[in-house]
């Protein structure tokens, strides 16, 4: 009797328990991440200049900047800038924020492989990663010249017009060892050697030169060292080019594997510095988390570089004792009122990747000072970013363009606000993209699936306005550090 009273008992706790586990499931919303992914992914045939491809998925979009860089000559030959992303919701390109952009979609590629293979989206991000790839090998004319924008920004800024009418200025900016530039430089190296190492099992000759051209690149970036910041009219360095030059060495290391890059790493320890953000400005966190995956694996020599990525993981982590990031009241990191997204994003994507190397190296997690913080409260925290972003958040909206049934319409995005030059063939020129689209209350009428957008103000609310730029324009780099935290939930 007693026995069959605790079989009862004991059956009953089993179905209650499995109910409560259940029920937390709902609520917490268990969102499909590989659709996620996805369209994440999507998001950057939206944002491709050049001649499209058969393959591309965005119809909405078609041919755009053809003539890029057909106005200037090295010796003979034209220069030929065709291709690349525009940048966010402009029709400029920028190079140093697109080789940032193929860096995290590399790193994404390399690290998460089988995951995004799982969901099929393997091909389509080798796609995204070849598209921006392709163009810094063009802007690349010789060992020492580098093309790092084309598009004027100021004239581009004072016009709303889709990218296949533009008929601003397409100027050309470039870095020489006359008017140096070594952040960008070397992230360009960063790039290639990041996407050589996507490509080296699946198309060796592409690889090889991915990696010769960051070789090269590098050695320009190091030996005529100067700030991309006195000359640059756009995208200007803040945080000196140390940063830049580490990062670029550690992945030249990772894809080479030659020890001249991990002596030039560890003889520049002292460059290193605790950073509190991971930005196409600021690369310290993403050099020092490559570099302290090598310690962990027996390379002690790089203990600094462990040390300071695990400084960035206390200055993230809430309830740390050396956090100097705050949270909104609904648990977003905010870092500044202007794409904050893009910090969330890319702090996330560092703090999946450093919990899942902790995990392989059989460390349990991180000190920070008398609090510890294990591997998988590190992953849980980027976790909560993730589905806030996609919609476990006080407005219960998903900030991604496309997901779920409540997101933004009205993108500061010139493509996706005018109509389609495939429904709409008639030239809509500066004056008439302002008065008619910009300024216009109705949705976009281009979905430009995948986009994030900047994301809410520091108490959550988001008006989701065109001409709110801070909040509601996209940004490559942005797409791409959620490629890199989304996919670590894939599986």
């Amino acid at each position: 009797m007693e026995l069959g009273r605790r079989s009862a008992i004991w059956d009953t706790w089993i179905i209650c328990s499995a109910v409560f586990v259940a029920s937390r499931g709902v609520a917490e919303h268990a969102f499909n991440y590989g659709d996620a992914l996805g369209k994440a992914v999507l998001f950057f045939e939206g944002q491709r200049s050049g001649k499209l491809s058969e393959a591309q998925r965005v119809k909405w979009r078609g041919d755009s900047a053809l003539s890029d860089g057909g106005l200037e000559n090295v010796g003979e030959k034209t220069v030929n800038l065709v291709g690349g992303y525009y940048d966010a919701g402009d029709n400029v390109k920028f190079g140093w924020p697109m080789a940032f952009t193929v860096a995290l979609l590399s790193w994404t590629a390399a690290e998460y492989e089988e995951e995004i293979a799982s969901v099929k989206q393997l091909d389509h991000l080798r796609s995204s990663v070849r598209w921006g790839a392709d163009f810094i090998l063009r802007a690349h004319t010789s060992p020492t010249t580098l093309y790092t924008q084309v598009g004027d920004g100021n004239s581009d800024h004072q016009c709303w017009e889709r990218p296949e009418d533009m008929d601003t200025p397409r100027t050309l900016y470039k870095i020489t060892p006359n008017s140096p530039g070594t952040e960008a430089a070397a992230d360009a190296a960063a790039a290639l050697s990041a996407a050589s190492i996507v490509f080296n099992r699946v198309d060796a000759n592409y690889s090889r030169t991915l990696l010769q051209h960051s070789k090269s690149l590098f050695q320009f970036a190091d030996r005529f060292r100067g700030s991309y910041s006195a000359s640059c009219p756009f995208y200007c360095s803040y945080s000196g080019y140390q940063d830049e030059l580490l990062w670029a060495a550690a992945w030249l290391y990772k894809a080479s594997g030659s020890s001249k890059y991990l002596n030039y790493v560890s003889s520049n320890q002292g460059w290193s510095q605790a950073a509190s953000e991971f930005s196409w400005d600021n690369k310290f966190a993403g050099a020092q988390t490559l570099l302290a995956k090598e310690f962990y694996q027996g390379k002690k020599e790089l203990s600094k570089f462990k040390n300071d990525a695990e400084s960035f993981i206390c200055t993230v982590m809430p309830g740390s004792s050396s956090s100097r990031i705050s949270t909104t009241p609904g648990g977003l990191l905010f870092v500044r009122d202007s794409s904050n997204l893009q910090y969330v994003c890319s702090s996330s994507m560092v703090l999946f990747i450093y919990s899942r190397l902790l995990d392989k190296a059989g460390v349990g997690g991180v000190h920070c000072g008398s609090k510890y913080f294990p591997s998988s409260q590190i992953k849980t925290f980027a976790k909560s970013q993730v589905d806030y972003i996609l919609g476990e958040n006080p407005l219960k909206m998903s900030y991604m363009v496309g997901f779920g049934s409540k997101y933004p319409l009205q993108l500061h995005h010139r493509a996706s606000s005018i109509p389609s030059i495939k429904a709409h063939p008639t030239k809509v020129g500066c004056n008439d993209g302002y008065s008619n689209y910009f300024h216009s209350n109705n949705p976009d009428p281009n979905t430009h699936i995948g986009a994030i957008v900047g994301g809410p103000n520091s108490n959550d609310q988001f008006s989701d306005l065109r001409t709110d730029y801070s909040h509601s324009e996209p940004t490559t780099y942005m797409n791409a550090a959620f490629v890199g935290s989304v996919a670590a939930l894939v599986a």
